[in-house]
């Protein structure tokens, strides 16, 4: 896909043709951003993990800290199936699937991409899926 430069200021509108070059570009470019400062983000975990020790005298003080780094690796690993998302959204970018329901073939709302850019259904469809996961949950 050839790129094509965005305004500074562009924002996708609803009167505009749904996923026209610009709105995809600038979904593209949000996407990448944000997963730039994932990648950021796990990359200074990891100096700063590597940089302290566990070696603590007190017993307390190693308690709380195998606790942060438990909690800081789980952390890290929502990011890493957020960051594959993103790769998925970004190749439904090239493929030209993004943007539409995977169920409906609608097009999501600009607000929801917005919202959530990895969005795969509208928000009919996710209802529908959170009440039918909420019926086989009380069953």
């Amino acid at each position: 896909m050839a790129s094509t430069l965005l305004p500074p200021d562009y924002r996708p509108r609803d009167d505009e043709e749904f996923m026209n070059p610009l709105q995809k570009e600038y979904f593209r470019q949000k996407l990448l951003t944000w997963r730039a400062e994932l990648l950021r983000e796990s990359s200074e975990t990891l100096e700063s993990m590597q940089s302290e020790s566990l070696a603590q005298p007190d017993l307390t003080d190693r308690a709380s800290m195998e606790t942060d780094r438990a909690i800081e690796l789980r952390t890290r690993d929502r990011e890493r199936k957020l960051i594959s998302k993103i790769d998925a959204a970004l190749e439904r970018i090239t493929d030209d699937s993004y943007g539409y329901c995977e169920e409906t073939g609608e097009p999501i709302s600009l607000r929801r991409l917005e919202a959530r850019p990895i969005a795969t259904l509208s928000l009919e469809a996710q209802e529908r899926h959170e009440r039918m996961e909420r019926l086989h949950r009380e069953d």
